[in-house]
């Protein structure tokens, strides 16, 4: 998907673009994020992405744009199969999530619907909620084109052939990382990488499984 983000203040404003359950709800929700955090006006935007499992999340990851997402479209893609999901921007893996479910970590295997939502995080989106919006420069506009999907059609939540190699997501060169993708993946977390919840001893004194894996 590629996407253009509200130019000028938008401090306080989520766009957000994500994969979800079918008839979700919070109990059992399974879902995969992408968050783009607004900003005062020529201040970074923020992109938070999370990983939800059976309605558990709290999975925050964050990065600093390295280029203005207002100015232009940028692509933005989502890679999941049954051995790990992958986050793109602009073709550039930054954030992997493995399936470590061996270990007893959960790991998103639902029905999935497409969505995009525009909508008020001034509570927390922006300095942790200490920047507020401005509505004097509303109406917001996010701007989204050339969406592509490549899916697994499911009849009665029947996901038994999903995991076909028959799929391009499925074969085995999209189990991990390719050296060149891990490469570039190294260094754009060391650079633009500015939370990580396996690095946050405040809220996980005792790292989640999956954090020491």
């Amino acid at each position: 998907m590629k996407i253009k983000l509200p130019n000028r203040d938008s401090a306080g404003v989520v766009i957000a673009f994500y994969v979800s359950k079918l008839h979700s709800n919070t109990y059992n929700n399974d879902e995969i994020d992408f968050e783009f955090l607004g900003n005062r006006e020529g201040k970074p935007y923020s992109l938070q992405t999370n990983v939800f499992v059976n309605g558990g999340g709290n999975r925050e990851q964050r990065v600093h744009l390295w280029f203005d997402p207002t100015a232009e479209f940028h692509n933005y893609k989502i890679m999941w199969n049954e051995h790990q999901i992958v986050f793109y921007v602009d073709n550039i893996p930054i954030r992997v999530f493995k399936n470590n479910e061996n270990i007893g970590v959960g790991y998103p295997k639902q029905p999935m619907q497409l969505l995009a939502t525009i909508w008020d995080g001034d509570g927390w989106a922006t300095d942790g909620g200490l920047t507020k919006t401005n509505w004097s420069f509303a109406p917001f506009k996010a701007y989204f084109q050339d969406f592509k999907i490549g899916g697994c059609p499911i009849i009665n939540s029947n996901t038994n052939n999903c995991n076909s190699q028959g799929y391009w997501w499925n074969q085995r060169n999209y189990w991990r990382l390719s050296s060149s993708q891990r490469k570039l993946y190294d260094e754009y977390r060391v650079n633009y990488k500015t939370y990580d919840y396996c690095d946050d001893m405040i809220r996980y004194p005792t790292p989640p499984l999956e954090c020491v894996s």
